[in-house]
């Protein structure tokens, strides 16, 4: 699968930061195509002393049966600092990208989308690369205000930036479960993820594609 280069990746953190707020304006918002979804993959990574290994699943959708994975190890090569997880996990993530022949119709990253300070979390910034349609599904809140969400699968919140503006939803996926943090990443809006991650969701509070890349990254022998 081909992918755009948007910038090097030997960047130190002000550098990094500098290249979000350019990346934040080419980002693309809109409704996802439902009607010609066949495939969704999930994307995680896990990081242990120096290294990192990243996992992509494919799943049929709607169904959620796996199709391929493919992963990729190699050494970390940038430090973490919150709010540039992207510049740490996408090296080793587009190591996997070349290894699939034909890219699924949606990725689905374990993390941030717009829901972020800079608006360019892990999916968004993923998804400008890949161009193609991308969400974030992330366990814990980084960024955005919202209300308290019900406790019904399907009830959600939606979060807003410092200027009000719409960034995500905090969604239940299982009754009387925490929250995930839903946002866009590129290519996608808020409804679609919401509806997306429901959709993938049909028994645990990991959507499975998100489950499956986590069991496939996972760096314990």
């Amino acid at each position: 699968m081909k992918y755009k280069d948007l910038h090097r990746w030997d960047l130190s953190p002000k550098e990094a930061i500098r290249e979000q707020y350019r990346l934040r304006d080419m980002v693309k918002i809109k409704k996802l195509p439902f009607k010609g979804m066949r495939t969704v993959a999930g994307v995680d990574v896990s990081v242990k002393d120096d290294l990192s290994k990243a996992a992509i699943v494919i799943l049929s959708f709607p169904d959620l049966e796996v199709m391929k994975t493919v992963t990729h190890t190699m050494k970390t090569v940038f430090p973490y600092v919150p709010g540039l997880l992207s510049f740490r996990e996408a090296p080793v993530i587009l190591e996997c990208v070349k290894k699939l022949k034909k890219a699924p119709d949606l990725f689905i990253f374990d993390g941030q989308g717009l829901a972020h300070p800079r608006g360019i979390g892990l999916a968004t910034h993923m998804g400008l690369i890949l161009g193609r349609p991308s969400i974030g599904s992330a366990k814990s809140h980084l960024f955005g205000k919202f209300n308290p969400v019900g406790r019904k699968k399907g009830d959600y919140s939606l979060m807003y930036d410092n200027d009000d503006r719409a960034i995500g939803a905090v969604l239940c996926t299982r009754n009387d479960t925490n929250p995930v943090y839903v946002s866009p990443g590129h290519l996608a809006d808020i409804p679609s993820s919401v509806r997306i991650i429901l959709e993938c969701s049909p028994k645990y509070k990991l959507p499975e594609p998100i489950r499956a890349a986590h069991r496939a990254a996972s760096l314990v022998n």
